[in-house]
């Protein structure tokens, strides 16, 4: 076995999370860094290009490729759980919604006896890295996570802007004040008309720092845990076992799929599953894996006539052609986009204190990401439950790190998610129905105008709806009185010494809305906490 030797900190995973976490703790010189990566280089045109996703998502060189279980909510369907095969994780491929959600969902973590991690905690967290286009007093200026503007626009979506006023969405500028109610255009992770991930803001700036050192392409084994502490982790290189000590600690930011099963693998779990898999139980946390929460996107789509769409331009080779002209030469239009630019916050019905709903208006259509754009004019209105109480599960299948484990992420699963599920489409339809749309005469093509009433359209909801890519807590932060509660509030592991989780799976309940941006705090609130524990 190979031996890599002694480090003060050991990161597992380079995604959105560990760029930060390798960037602050190699900030000490003496502070010794080595961040194992399981993905490669983002050394690929279309991780840099924003409207690279629709040719990153499904191909094995930029995506993990991982399956959920059959669910039976959306009718017995496998989905395809898209997850960032690259430095920088899910950041290189994703949506690139610079979104921090609503003061509540922080105020309700704190209330669940996490100190620490209220709105007012946490806000000040998010403007300490950030680097705004427009600084202003909720937005600052300077730091390295870059938000900018859309540079494209589209006369269909300043259409359902008005739409969504008509059906009484009042119209905001800014969805980051800690209430994101209304419509309005979304601010992304941009920096000139190209994408800005984790890696590009926070990892490239410190690789040059002696102390630290980046390993990709490493498949990490389990962490090695000897008398209650984690001591270092185990891996594979290019056919080779290594391993690697840890003087201080060791960090899993693996993300909310390959933190719990590490976890597993490494004896920290459900101790009859892990005896199940054949694996040593050196903790007993039933927690790991369980908690599964993500937003289903249902997505309604309308075929439009006499407005442009990213469909047709699409379809047509000069339209492409001169797309890449005038991304090259401007860094501006359809080359540029998000896979949405335009979005809302809603309520479903007025038993929402809150909005309990996203909208993600796209010009496009597809049948699923990966696919082409459809051969009509149309455009997609998804819509997302922010908050749903439907709960699955990540678990190791098997004790060979290599196999993927088994998602069940439980979709539609109670009763109120269905209703939420009916709700949210007759609000698309209604918002859809209004006075500005109507010269673009909005056909309906999926689900169809046909399906109608609560049982039915929930029904069509499992038929429409995928992921919109936001698993989080599955290593749930919580008090030790919590027995499903994997880490405690400064997202140590309960039970097992110099372990921590620093990822989306920290999270106790999902943020109302995408999620990057608050893991990426996450991470940043954890570094804090790291060396002041190194200091003390």
């Amino acid at each position: 076995m190979r031996d890599f030797g002694t480090f003060d900190y050991i990161v597992v995973g380079a995604g959105s999370a560990g760029c930060v976490v390798a960037n602050r703790l190699s900030r000490d010189p003496s502070a010794r860094v080595l961040v194992l990566e399981a993905g490669g280089k983002d050394d690929w045109i279309w991780f840099h290009i924003p409207v690279g996703y629709l040719f990153a998502i499904g191909n094995p060189r930029a995506d993990w490729m991982l399956k959920t279980e059959p669910v039976p909510g959306l009718n017995g369907r496998t989905l395809a759980y898209p997850r960032g095969k690259v430095i920088g994780g899910s950041s290189a491929i994703n949506a690139m919604i610079y979104m921090r959600g609503q003061a509540q969902d922080y105020d309700g973590w704190r209330q669940l006896g996490l100190d620490g991690w209220g709105w007012e905690d946490v806000k000040p967290i998010f403007l300490q890295h950030q680097d705004h286009a427009r600084p202003d007093a909720h937005h600052a200026g300077g730091g390295e996570w870059r938000v900018d503007y859309p540079r494209v626009r589209w006369d269909l979506l300043d259409a359902v802007i008005e739409a969504c006023v008509a059906a009484g969405i009042p119209a905001t500028d800014d969805f980051n004040r800690g209430d994101n109610s209304g419509v309005g255009y979304f601010q992304v992770n941009q920096k000139g008309g190209r994408r800005w991930s984790s890696a590009r803001g926070f990892l490239a700036p410190a690789l040059g720092r002696p102390n630290l050192r980046l390993e990709t392409g490493i498949a990490v084994e389990r962490v090695v845990i000897e008398d209650g502490r984690a001591t270092g982790v185990v891996f594979r290189q290019g056919g080779e076992t290594c391993v690697a000590h840890a003087g201080g600690e060791v960090i899993l930011c693996a993300g909310a799929i390959k933190s719990p099963q590490l976890l597993e693998l490494s004896g920290i779990g459900d101790g009859a599953r892990l005896q199940a898999l054949g694996v040593e139980t050196k903790h007993h946390a039933p927690g790991v894996g369980e908690n599964l929460q993500d937003h289903l996107q249902l997505r309604p789509i309308f075929k439009v006539e006499g407005v442009r769409t990213l469909n047709e331009d699409y379809g047509k080779l000069w339209r492409r052609a001169w797309m890449g002209l005038e991304y090259a030469l401007f860094r501006r239009g359809p080359l540029t986009m998000a896979p949405s630019q335009l979005g809302a916050f809603a309520r479903s019905s007025p038993d929402y204190e809150t909005p309990n709903l996203q909208f993600h208006f796209q010009p496009l259509s597809l049948d699923k990401f990966g696919d082409a754009p459809h051969p009509f004019p149309a455009f997609t209105a998804s819509v997302c439950n922010l908050r749903p109480s439907s709960r699955g599960s990540v678990h190791a299948t098997s004790p060979d790190p290599h196999a993927p484990p088994a998602i069940q992420p439980n979709y539609l699963d109670t009763h109120e998610d269905r209703r939420v599920a009916a709700d949210s489409i007759r609000l698309v339809r209604r918002i859809v129905a209004q006075a500005p749309l109507a010269r673009f005469r909005p056909t309906e093509y999926r689900p169809g105008p046909e399906i109608d009433g609560e049982e039915a359209l929930a029904q069509a909801a499992g038929e429409i709806g995928t992921t919109i890519f936001h698993p989080v807590g599955t290593a749930k932060m919580g008090p030790s009185s919590d027995p499903s509660a994997v880490l405690d509030g400064r997202l140590r592991v309960h039970g097992v010494a110099g372990l921590r989780v620093v990822d989306a799976s920290a999270m106790p309940r999902i943020t109302s809305g995408n999620t990057n941006s608050p893991t990426i705090m996450i991470a940043e609130k954890a570094c804090a906490m790291i060396l002041e524990a190194r200091r003390a």
